[in-house]
């Protein structure tokens, strides 16, 4: 996020952009949800070069999306399996494909459903609903500055800045500084 506003450093979503905010890394996770977990697998049904796909990888791997797991049958190579931060992603992943499914597929229906394993039956994707137990509209919702809102998300939404500067502590600093450039 170089050169972006500093507002835009702390923000969940761009964040989480820095980690599946491309084409290739939300087609990764789809095929790891479909149960690919080895680099050929991936290869083969992506269509995508070994030096794209190494790198997203990798990046899965150093972000804690993924973990390498060593192939007992094969020294020196390994399996990509999500771990909970990776599966945590899931529900996202299912309500891009429904947007998707929804305005995007073609005439004859989407490519791939889903079923409840245990009845058989397609899943049923969950409205999302307001406090008052009706369907979430963009017009329903107010922005507020939240907990870890930084000044200028706090003026722009109505919270308060603090007029008191707290000097952290050391320690608080280092790990700060250490969780930052662990982001990058």
């Amino acid at each position: 996020m170089k050169g972006s506003r500093s507002s835009n450093k702390e923000c969940s979503i761009a964040r989480a952009m820095e980690v599946v905010g491309d084409r290739w890394s939300i087609l990764l996770l789809r095929e790891a949800f479909y149960g690919t977990r080895r680099f050929d697998d991936f290869q083969y049904y992506l269509g995508v070069a070994p030096n794209i796909l190494s790198t997203r990888l990798k990046k899965f791997v150093d972000r804690g999306v993924m973990t390498r797991v060593p192939l007992p049958e094969h020294s020196g190579r390994y399996e990509y399996v999500l771990t909970k931060k990776g599966r945590d992603f899931f529900p996202t992943y299912l309500s891009l494909k429904k947007w998707g499914d929804d305005w995007l597929a073609e005439p004859e229906g989407p490519q791939v459903v889903f079923r409840d394993r245990a009845s058989g039956r397609p899943i049923e994707y969950p409205a999302i609903l307001s406090a008052r137990g009706k369907p979430l509209q963009l017009e329903d919702i107010e922005i507020v500055a939240g907990s870890g809102a930084v000044p200028f998300n706090q003026k722009r939404f109505g919270g308060q800045v603090p007029h008191v500067k707290v000097k952290p502590k050391r320690a608080g600093r280092v790990l700060r500084k250490s969780a930052a450039h662990k982001d990058k």
